[in-house]
């Protein structure tokens, strides 16, 4: 998925993310016009990877229905 990160910063993201999944580790690979979002967390173990994108896309789904957030490439790991 591309991704467009042009209203919302990394810090904002990673606040969110870590709200909902407090022991995240959020890293951003690329620049601005590739960006990738990696998530890792031992919450992620036992879960698909199609229910661990759920999880934090979730999270940001009012940033996404509001247009802050356009779209994200995102890959999760267990941590």
């Amino acid at each position: 998925m591309p991704e467009m990160l042009e209203s919302m910063d990394r810090e904002v993201i990673k606040k969110i993310i870590l709200e909902g999944i407090p022991d995240a580790n959020c890293s951003f690979d690329g620049d601005s016009c590739n960006f990738k979002l990696v998530v890792t967390s031992s919450s992620f173990k036992g879960i698909s990877i199609i229910e661990q994108h759920k999880k934090v896309l979730n999270l940001l789904k009012d940033n996404f229905q509001s247009g802050s957030l356009h779209a994200l490439s995102l890959d999760t790991k267990v941590g």
